[in-house]
């Protein structure tokens, strides 16, 4: 059997279900995934595989209207995984259809995916009715002269077997790119700093909307088989640090207590995770952190 392997990158606005639709391909949880947008900053990579082929997922930040330094990086990541990708994915919501946003990304489109395949999937169409979707998807059409049009639901699994099965036909023949039992080729350490950020941004909702990151400080293998993870909650402010904290610390027990729960699932062993929080105005314009985050500082100027 021939194998093939290929990357795709998967891009949309924020919250268009990318990392649901990531998560679902791959079947592991891989990016975080919160009610929030703008929750996805570096660009994951989840691999899926499907027959004799390997899919690359590249999950890119959602596509906005850039304002400071952190959002240009994150656009810039973005667009550079569609143009490093061999198939491209634009999401739209079913329910939202044809936004500015969406608007902007196909104006876009063309330039960034010169020479790629790029394909259409309208998600969350349980959402809407189905004259209503063939309509939207016509529209969509008539914009950008899309290879295939999925419809599909990333949170049920509706129609995502079928994009998968279409991907792989589509992606280069050639050797895989990753053990077939690697599932992600985001270190541990940073997978670990992003199940943290969600417990936190999920506990915390509209309080602290972008101003906290996490990082793995340490990372130590112990004998009996557990791994002890020392993680810093980064914040801009002094009063961002208590409301991490909690009342008598206990958002921040929560959250620790959640994290380590997934961890552990996660990783298949037991983990014990400590947690500090940290004041640094700045955090936002330092390039250690972008970097932490797998973005490029530099992207973020202009």
């Amino acid at each position: 059997m021939t194998t093939r392997a290929g990357f795709v990158a998967l891009i949309g606005e924020p919250n268009a279900g990318k990392s649901t639709l990531l998560n679902r391909m791959v079947g592991a949880k891989v990016s975080i995934v919160t009610h929030k947008v703008q929750t996805t900053r570096a660009r994951i990579r989840g691999v899926a595989m499907e027959g004799e082929a390997q899919l690359v997922f590249v999950d890119t930040p959602g596509l906005f209207q850039p304002r400071r330094r952190l959002d240009r990086a994150m656009v810039a990541a973005a667009w550079g995984g569609a143009a490093d990708a061999d198939i491209v994915v634009l999401l739209v919501e079913a329910h939202r259809g044809i936004t500015d946003g969406v608007a902007r990304i196909l104006d876009g489109l063309g330039e960034v995916t010169k020479g790629r395949r790029v394909a259409l999937a309208i998600n969350k169409i349980d959402r809407v009715k189905s004259e209503a979707l063939l309509g939207l998807a016509q529209d969509l059409n008539d914009r950008f002269p899309f290879e295939k049009t999925f419809m599909i639901s990333a949170e049920r699994g509706h129609g995502v077997d079928d994009l998968r099965q279409w991907l792989a036909r589509q992606v280069p023949e050639g050797p895989w790119l990753y053990p077939e039992d690697q599932i992600a080729d985001l270190p541990m350490r940073m997978i670990a700093a992003e199940i943290t950020r969600e417990k936190l941004t999920l506990r915390l909702h509209q309080e602290l909307p972008y101003q906290l990151t996490v990082e793995t400080e340490a990372w130590e293998e112990r004998k009996d088989g557990s791994a002890r993870i020392d993680q810093v909650i980064y914040v801009t402010r002094d009063g961002h640090k208590g409301i991490v904290l909690g009342k008598k610390g206990e958002t921040i027990k929560a959250v620790s207590k959640a994290a380590r729960e997934e961890l552990e699932e996660f990783l298949g062993r037991r983990v014990h995770l400590f947690l500090q929080v940290k004041v640094r105005p700045g955090w936002l314009d330092e390039a250690e952190r972008y970097s932490e985050m797998g973005l490029d500082f530099r992207d973020g100027n202009g």
